[in-house]
């Protein structure tokens, strides 16, 4: 399948570093326990995590004496389902309102890649036939809004702005209210990512939470963190921190096709027990995509064609 052949090469940095060295690991003959030392040392590395990768192993060695395997290839379907059920099985869809327009928070930390995601998330939405309303209340950085404009024009949607230093809860109520009346599908709101100062941040985002309900009493629908992967297990630890203070409701991952250290995406379930929703694996309008754990786990872990064997 083109898509399928299309992740694998945009997840080439973190297949060949460490997953393309676990697959290699399958085709050595014997289960032994060098194997599961090896493993253990590359999962790690690979920044799946502690918890993540001692609950991997747990079950594979289980699954190992429980049918009584010796040959270590046959060890590679077992660790793919185990994968694909850490992250879960299926696509976790957007939850879109019931009637009326549908409110979706993009929270994250600066240079996470977060107003960009908002521009294509509002390009792919635009490309399923919606019309969508972006705001832009990151209004700390005047760049934010400026970079929201432009991706607004590009996909061909509505903007509301207003001036840097503007009451970031004020532009978010305006965009909901405007998006209302015009009878807008999806409403993207943009947000500050200043995490030094941390509790005003989350004041802040629970202010516009409020805000925005005084206007659709069940928004926001979806709140949306998006993290880089390329910062690895800074990556969950800043997730943590927007856990605590907001209802988080998905995750964006960007950068996956820039970074070595992919196995974030595994810690990041097993920890934080919120889904994936969206990937981003290029710089294009449609790099960012709806997660799929399967197709994931099959471009991650099959995609190594430089070595040979059973697999």
């Amino acid at each position: 399948m083109k898509w399928l052949s299309e992740l694998t090469d945009k997840l080439t940095k973190t297949r060949d570093t460490f997953f393309g060295k676990v697959t290699d690991l399958f085709r050595r003959g014997d289960i032994t326990e060098e194997l599961w030392e090896e493993l253990e040392e590359l999962l790690i590395e690979a920044d799946v995590g502690v918890p993540a990768t001692t609950q991997l192993l747990s079950k594979l060695r289980q699954a190992v004496e429980a049918n009584h395997l010796k040959d270590s290839w046959k060890l590679f379907d077992l660790f793919k389902a185990e994968i694909i059920t850490l992250l879960g099985k299926e696509l976790s869809p957007i939850r879109f309102a019931s009637a009326g327009p549908t409110v979706i928070l993009i929270v994250g930390v600066n240079g996470s890649g977060k107003t960009t995601s908002l521009g294509k998330l509002s390009a792919y939405f635009k490309s399923q036939g919606k019309k969508v309303f972006l705001g832009a209340a990151d209004t700390f950085r005047a760049a934010a809004i400026d970079q929201l404009q432009v991706w607004a024009e590009r996909a061909g949607v509505e903007i509301i702005s207003h001036k840097e230093g503007a009451d970031p809860s004020a532009v978010a109520y305006d965009t909901v209210k405007a998006g209302n009346a015009r009878h807008a599908d999806v409403i993207l709101i943009d947000t500050a990512g200043r995490l030094q100062t941390k509790t005003n941040l989350m004041e802040e985002l629970k202010k516009m939470r409020r805000v925005i309900q005084k206007e659709i009493v069940e928004a926001p629908h979806e709140t949306l963190l998006v993290l880089d992967a390329t910062t690895g297990q800074n990556a969950l630890s800043q997730a943590k921190i927007f856990k605590e203070a907001v209802a988080i409701s998905g995750i964006i991952l960007t950068k996956l096709d820039g970074s070595a250290r992919g196995g974030a995406v595994l810690a990041i379930c097993q920890e934080l027990q919120v889904p994936i929703k969206f990937i981003g694996v290029g710089e294009s309008m449609n790099d960012l995509q709806p997660f799929d754990p399967p197709a994931f786990a099959e471009a991650l872990l099959r995609g190594n064609e430089k070595t040979s064997g059973p697999l």
